[in-house]
């Protein structure tokens, strides 16, 4: 007989996990950014990114089933790698890359907000920016139970309107011939314009902390990981289809930061606009809220592994905040001081790094999670070519060449960090008893 303690969630409920980790904020965040950066060849963008997303969930399958627990990609990582300075500068660089993340999220919360002013645009996207970081941190340290009770509606609502967004979108008539090879860029740009929308990709790997409470791990993991990314990759080809079928790139890239409202108005009027710059106020909120409540419980699993410090392990009214608060903090300096474009990069190359980490860490292991080593290898490759792609393309660019020291700043910061503080504590990483 079921009791309280049994696992709760089923098939549906952990695919949603999935799916609500992928369609944030991301989306409307870059969508503009990856037209500008590949022109008519955007929808084969969001494929590139998605085939490299796939090969890395075959690894985070594999391992989930086999070392199911909140734990996700600091078990992988620790079990992959053991207890080196490596291992904790990888799982710093997690952290590092989840504020990347909360500053994307931000940065289109404060655009499409903006993007309600007809003057002084500028002024009041940081004024909306610094706005929702506060008051959402507020709402995480003061009431924790708010963020899980407010994140279906979130989810529900956003889905809805990209749902007539995308439908009304390919009903209307649109500029087909914007698709035609001519208007490509050379293959490498369009890898990297692919990998600087990574990052719209990297929810699935939420699926890894929820599995413990999986009713059937065997049945749906399979389902949430490699059937999560095949669904939001359909999905992001029909809203570049959409995008690029109504604007050509020249308008777009005057109104890159908030291109889905710009686009809906196009077709659906002012109230286009307004619709969907409402679901980017929702899905950047709803993202933001949902790693802000994540943060401090992975800050906290990474102190309890000794690879940060141990006053990260406390709680604070009944909930690890510590972490939450330092992510925020980081999260209000990167939003407001670099520009969109570096921000995107820096967490792609993050997660790209990490993934590439991940799907080595399971070759390692395939033995006790019964891998083809073959495909984990593959997907490492890939993780490994597109970052180097990424910072080839972003150093050729005079424009963009700092971004690359941006990049090895990031990754050094991590490894430092660690070392120093490896050094100055003495302590050792911890690993559980797998199941």
């Amino acid at each position: 007989m079921a009791t309280k303690q049994d696992p709760k969630l089923g098939t549906f409920s952990t695919l949603s996990i999935g799916l609500g980790g992928m369609i944030g904020g991301g989306i409307f965040a870059v969508t503009g950014l990856t037209v500008e950066l590949t022109k008519g060849a955007a929808p084969i963008a969001f494929v590139v990114a998605g085939v490299v997303a796939l090969l890395t969930s075959y690894s985070y399958l594999k391992l989930t089933l086999r070392f199911p627990g909140e734990g996700g990609t600091v078990e992988f990582l620790n079990r992959g790698f053991g207890t080196g300075i490596v291992t904790g500068a990888a799982n710093i660089l997690l952290c590092l890359s989840y504020v990347v993340l909360l500053s994307v999220y931000a940065y289109a919360f404060g655009s499409y907000a903006a993007s309600f002013f007809s003057q002084d645009q500028v002024f009041w996207k940081h004024m909306f920016i610094t706005a929702v970081i506060v008051i959402l941190a507020a709402i995480n340290y003061f009431g924790a139970n708010l963020v899980v009770k407010s994140e279906n509606f979130f989810n529900a609502s956003k889905m809805i309107l990209l749902a007539i967004f995308v439908v009304v979108g390919l009903a209307s008539p649109m500029e087909w011939s914007r698709f035609a090879p001519e208007h490509y860029v050379s293959p490498l740009a369009l890898v990297s314009g692919a990998m600087v929308i990574f990052l719209n990709y990297e929810g699935f790997e939420l699926i890894a902390n929820a599995a413990k409470d999986v009713k059937t791990p065997a049945r749906s993991l399979p389902i949430a990981y490699v059937g999560g990314v095949l669904i939001v990759m359909a999905c992001y080809i029909c809203i570049a289809l959409v995008v690029v079928g109504h604007m050509d790139v020249a308008q777009i890239a005057k109104v890159s930061d908030y291109a889905l409202s710009a686009t809906a108005e196009t077709f659906l009027g002012r109230a286009g606009f307004v619709m969907i710059a409402a679901a980017a106020l929702l899905a950047t909120s709803s993202a933001i809220n949902a790693t802000f409540y994540s943060s401090g419980r992975l800050t906290y699993i990474v102190a309890k592994t000794g690879e940060l410090p141990k006053e990260l392990e406390r709680e604070i009214r009944g909930q690890p905040l510590d972490g939450m608060i330092i992510f925020a903090g980081l999260t209000l300096v990167m939003a407001n001081l670099i520009p969109l474009h570096a921000i995107a990069t820096m967490g792609s190359a993050g997660f790209l790094l990490i993934f590439m980490a991940v799907n080595i860490a399971n070759v390692r292991l395939r033995k006790e999670t019964r891998s083809n080593a073959w495909i984990s290898l593959i997907g490492a490759l890939a993780c490994g070519v597109a970052l180097f792609v990424l910072c080839l393309q972003t150093e050729e660019d005079p424009a963009t060449r700092n971004q690359v020291w941006i990049i090895v700043g990031m990754i050094l910061a991590a490894l430092f960090a660690e070392i120093i503080y490896r050094s100055i504590t003495k302590r050792e990483l911890r690993l559980r008893a797998p199941r």
